[in-house]
């Protein structure tokens, strides 16, 4: 349950409400969020940031009363996923979608287990960032980022630096405002 002190919206606290500042990012690549339900409501749920700045996106929630995902057709789809070698040069042809597991690691790690739609879908690992940065949440190992960051890392990998910059900025000052509500991690 949200207190009423909190944004509809952004679900930041009112006197921190990112809202003005989400910017309007068009990409030709669609982004799906795929939402595991416990994160609908957390304040640290960076995937509802990039959703509201992308225009050509989408969030599908996945688990609690709704049950699994009912993912789009996913027609030149990659999967954002830390599995094998990371991505070191942009692919031939960029992907037309990218979708990117919404929850804490271990969440991801089942709902991919259980969404047969993303089977043979293409992984695509991005390469560590390498910084030891300040956090909306904790990270459970070096190198795993957000679900904001690795839209931005992905969208930069496929040739979108303009909206990898405003979706890296956006995040820059979620965890700003995160800071000003004293609940900031390092990772």
């Amino acid at each position: 349950m949200r207190s009423l002190d909190r944004c509809d919206r952004c679900l930041f606290q009112l006197r921190v409400c990112l809202c003005s500042a989400i910017p309007t990012v068009v990409t030709a690549t669609r982004v799906i969020v795929v939402r595991h339900y416990l994160e609908r409501h957390r304040t640290s749920n960076s995937g509802r940031l990039a959703h509201l700045a992308l225009v050509n996106s989408e969030i599908v929630d996945h688990g609690g009363e709704g049950g699994l995902a009912k993912l789009p057709p996913l027609d030149g789809a990659v999967l954002l996923f830390p599995e094998g070698e990371p991505m070191t040069a942009p692919p031939a042809v960029a992907p037309t979608q990218v979708i990117a597991l919404d929850a804490t690691w271990s969440q991801a790690r089942r709902m991919y287990r259980k969404l047969d739609a993303l089977r043979g879908v293409p992984m695509v690992r991005l390469p560590d960032r390498g910084v030891d940065r300040e956090r909306m949440r904790e990270s459970p190992e070096p190198g795993h980022v957000s679900t904001l960051e690795a839209i931005a890392g992905a969208l930069r990998c496929f040739g979108d630096a303009h909206a990898a910059d405003a979706l890296d900025a956006l995040y820059a000052l979620a965890v700003e405002r995160t800071r000003m509500t004293g609940r900031l991690r390092r990772s």
